[in-house]
């Protein structure tokens, strides 16, 4: 099991497996720690003859290749900072992040830059369709608090916003996750999730500092997913909700089902009837409930040994994190009260790139009886603690939609929406679904004739998970004594 260790190291330093041993396996080939470590130097060696500034910003849009899962070691190696983008995104979200970024490079293949237009690659940077070596670079010697990588996730209002990530941040994060899951150097973990999610590069990093082998999956359908359990032996998989619906309702041979010791949830709650059905599906497995924010890495997780007696916990504090639940006036809320979920500690990210206002609506002051005090992030989230302290997720007080374990800004859509003048107002709401989580239900002002058009625009210009699974047409859309869209009337008359 991974030692729990408080003094953050630079995130490139954490290949801590046996030189030998596994590593990475991917496509078939493996490399060994030996090797991964030669590659992330000579990859480092390649970005740092571009010749950019120390703490300049360079993007990949990859599936997950081999050197998609190098890029967050070697990027901080060369004096860079990472920002990956999630394959699944479409040209106009890839462009929004290049620009916001501020971004010297994207990496990329030749069939995602063909879709590229005019102007969404700002002036000044640098298009490479191949990954190449440079000569090998020594470990990093970075300070705990510089800047590592960009995570961009949507908000409630707004587009896609960059999570700064410091070493110390990454570091620290895959130490508690190795430490908490009890990771041996003899697992293997299949990745199926984003590595641009913090989630799935946690699975990443938590398992190098463990001294075990990841082997990267990208998946079409649940039996993709079956058929690399078999074939690369794993005995650890994460997931969210939607995922686990899926693999449930899947055909697993039963030795096959057997080889999982170890699966992991985020992205979502998981039912009393989606815990009986893992439990049959994986009846070797144990259940590690997780929560998260992307601003703070990871907050809280469940023992497998409370899963049964407490299926609706989110657990409790995950190592190098304080978590606390306030009261609207600033106190400890007491057993049984609701409250903000307030996270303090090494953990928390370094704000909003170039986001001031946002950065100061979310990282606050930690509470007054908060052990680590300084900065802080304030959820937004309502959760209840009960006697023994574990924690019971209560609501979202933001308007993001969660579907398919995807955080989609309602108002990247609705702007999506009334781009092409299919319509003239758009409200994009969240419903209960039970596969997805949330189905997103589209509310808009226009012309029915047009849903045809509509559709097809939407599926040009934003990822299948952004897609509406209805639309809904009205001659006129409700407001508030302020003029505004009134929203909560919408969700009102549209959830069951």
């Amino acid at each position: 099991m991974v030692p729990l260790d408080p003094a953050p190291q630079p995130i490139d330093h954490v290949l801590a497996g046996n030189g030998e041993a596994p590593a990475l396996i991917e496509r078939g080939a493996t490399l060994t720690y030996r090797e991964l470590e030669q590659a992330v130097a000579r990859l480092a060696g390649w970005l740092a003859a571009f010749g950019f500034a120390r703490g300049a910003r360079v993007a990949s849009w990859l599936p997950k290749t081999r050197i998609a899962c190098l890029m967050p070691l070697a990027a901080p190696r060369a004096g860079l900072v990472h920002v990956p983008i999630n394959p699944l995104l479409k040209r106009a979200q890839v462009a929004h992040i290049l620009a916001d970024s501020g971004a010297r490079l994207l990496l990329t293949q030749p069939p995602r830059a063909a879709t590229l237009e005019p102007g969404d690659l700002p002036a000044g940077v640098r298009l490479e369709l191949e990954a190449g070596d440079g000569d090998a670079l020594a470990p990093s010697t970075a300070a705990p608090d510089a800047l590592a990588a960009i995570l961009y996730t949507s908000g409630s209002t707004g587009r896609p916003k960059g999570v700064m990530l410091s070493h110390a941040n990454l570091w620290l994060g895959a130490n508690s996750v190795g430490h908490y899951l009890e990771i041996e150097p003899e697992d293997r973990v299949l990745g199926v999730l984003p590595l641009s999610f913090d989630y799935g590069q946690s699975q990443l990093l938590s398992t190098w500092a463990a001294g075990a082998a990841v082997a990267p999956l990208d998946y079409l359908t649940a039996r993709d997913v079956v058929k690399a359990v078999d074939r690369v032996g794993a005995t650890t998989l994460a997931g969210v909700p939607p995922l686990w619906v899926q693999l449930v309702e899947a055909e697993w041979p039963a030795e096959t089902a057997a080889r999982l010791s170890r699966i992991t949830n985020s992205g979502g709650a998981l039912t009393p009837r989606l815990v009986r059905a893992l439990r049959t599906t994986f009846p070797a497995a144990r259940l590690y409930p997780m929560y998260g924010l992307t601003e703070a890495f990871r907050s809280t997780f469940l023992d497998p040994s409370l899963v049964d007696s407490h299926p609706e916990s989110m657990g409790s504090a995950i190592p190098h994190a304080e978590v606390l639940v306030v009261r609207p006036d600033g106190a400890r809320a007491g057993a049984g009260e609701a409250g903000e979920l307030v996270h303090a500690g090494p953990l928390v990210a370094q704000g909003y790139w170039r986001d001031a206002v946002r950065t100061a609506q979310r990282f606050r002051p930690a509470p007054a009886f908060s052990r680590y005090g300084g900065t802080a992030v304030w959820s937004g989230d309502t959760v209840v603690a009960d006697a023994e302290g574990l924690l019971r997720f209560v609501g979202r007080n933001d308007e993001m939609i969660k579907s398919a374990g995807n955080r989609i800004s309602p108002a990247e859509l609705e702007e999506a929406a009334v781009a092409g003048g299919e319509a003239q107002e758009a409200v994009a709401i969240g419903v209960p679904d039970a596969r997805l989580g949330q189905a997103i239900v589209l509310v808009v002002r226009g012309d029915y004739a047009r849903e045809a058009a509509l559709r097809e625009r939407l599926k040009r210009d934003l990822p299948n998970f952004m897609q509406p699974a209805r639309i809904e047409w009205r001659d006129d859309l409700p407001r508030n004594p302020n003029g505004k869209l009134d929203r909560a009337r919408l969700r009102a008359e549209l959830t069951p």
